[in-house]
């Protein structure tokens, strides 16, 4: 997982809960990389997921809402530091349309080992659209805050409604979304 994944989680944290709780997740999951993140270096997911798990037994908080509330975190970060792809487009469900066939290529220029989800859609309306997550991190909740903070980013309302499943080891999940005027 890349760098960056790490570094704005850490952000999130020191800015949630303070340093010493980061210091804390750190010093609990002792991690390979040490804890030391660049935003291009590449870590194992598994240590994401190790703080995720102590920071839930630390906040008493839900994993799935910690993860949610990292995507929606992550959603206005990424509008702040990459602000070309948000310009690009004049809504959530435009942006939406663009991940898998102009956000993440650009990604894969950048990074050609980046292991990114899946998303292809089917739209509807401008106002409609179905999009499908395809991953083996079942991270489904982060794709969930992303979409909301990407709504929040252009200040759209979204209606969500979500379903999804796990196959043989791979997250399958679709968000049906509206927008609502």
């Amino acid at each position: 997982m890349k760098g960056i994944v790490f570094t704005e989680f850490m952000e999130m944290v020191e800015g949630k809960w303070g340093l010493d709780m980061v210091d804390d997740l750190i010093d609990v999951v002792n991690p390979d990389s040490g804890g030391a993140y660049t935003s291009v270096g590449t870590y194992d997911y598994q240590e994401l997921v190790a703080y995720v798990v102590e920071l839930n037994k630390r906040t008493e908080i839900p994993v799935s809402d910690l993860v949610y509330t990292f995507g929606t975190y992550l959603a206005a970060s990424f509008a702040s530091k990459f602000t070309d792809f948000f310009n690009e487009c004049e809504s959530t469900i435009e942006f939406l349309t663009h991940v898998d066939d102009h956000i993440h290529v650009e990604v894969r220029k950048l990074y050609p080992d980046a292991e990114l989800p899946k998303f292809s859609y089917e739209q509807h309306s401008a106002d409609a659209l179905t999009l499908h997550y395809e991953s083996t991190r079942n991270l489904a909740d982060l794709a969930h805050g992303l979409i909301i903070g990407c709504a929040a980013h252009y200040g759209d309302k979204i209606d969500i409604s979500r379903s999804g499943e796990v196959r043989d080891g791979v997250a399958y999940e679709e968000f049906k979304l509206t927008r609502i005027p």
